[in-house]
């Protein structure tokens, strides 16, 4: 549901997946100094007050969430879990408020244009070709998607969940959104779950990426030096478990 927008001069001619990779690092590199040059002005994103790029975030001294490429804060009532992939790569944050959850995935882009109009788009036809839909309608982050997710559900088979995208361009980078649970079907009972996106905090870096690709994350330092500080009190090689699915730590206050 996040594919890479052939162009259409290319429609007869497939890049490998490295060099499209490479390709898109290098047109970045071009623009970005195209920019420092002066030689034309970039298009201004259009982005709400937060979330934040790490160079504007206000001196607020709110406690974050530390994974990297994503800050997340931790307000009373608010349960974050860490999400891992099978291989044990950190991939996104999932806040849980109640029966709402919002799983948060941060992207490189471009400096100069957003592509959250393009995602929507490939999104919705994701969707359409495996069963579901989606429509487009306005909320608190302006344009969002509110779709009917195919489901598998034990004991049920294949059902339609609710769901809703949301999508931040930034600063070289994007933040999408997926909300599930109550907050999918009633936008009004994910209101608290907004208001946490609103103090996240993106960490681009300086370092060339191609677009599309994510952002680096990893666990929390606290949680590393927790784990390795009673590894060495028991004398034990630090080991810490990586579920295939689902929530790798959770912390909440």
């Amino acid at each position: 549901m996040f594919r890479r927008k052939k162009q259409d001069d290319l429609e007869n001619y497939a890049l490998s997946p490295e060099d499209q990779a490479l390709e898109d690092a290098e047109l970045e590199a071009e623009l970005d100094a195209s920019e420092a040059a002066g030689d034309e002005t970039p298009a201004e994103l259009v982005r709400p007050q937060g979330p934040w790029d790490v160079d504007d975030v206000p001196d607020d001294d709110m406690q974050r969430l530390d994974l990297g490429g994503l800050r997340i804060p931790v307000p009373d009532g608010t349960e974050v879990r860490v999400d891992v992939s099978p291989e044990g790569d950190v991939v996104a944050a999932t806040l849980v408020q109640g029966e709402s959850a919002m799983q948060v995935n941060a992207f490189a882009a471009p400096r100069r244009t957003g592509i959250w109009a393009e995602v929507r788009q490939e999104i919705g036809a994701s969707l359409g070709e495996t069963g579901g839909g989606a429509e487009e309608a306005e909320g608190a982050y302006g344009t969002e998607l509110r779709a009917q997710v195919p489901t598998e559900v034990p004991g049920q088979g294949v059902v339609l969940a609710p769901a809703r995208f949301l999508g931040v361009d930034g600063p070289r980078w994007f933040l999408r959104a997926l909300v599930t649970g109550a907050g999918a079907a009633d936008p009004a009972q994910a209101a608290g779950l907004e208001a946490v996106l609103r103090d996240v905090v993106v960490v681009r870096g300086t370092e060339a990426m191609a677009v599309r690709d994510p952002l680096p994350l990893h666990l929390p330092k606290e949680v590393v030096d927790a784990a390795a500080a009673a590894a060495e009190d028991e004398e034990t090689p630090v080991t810490l478990p990586m579920p295939e699915r689902g929530p790798e730590i959770t912390e909440t206050r």
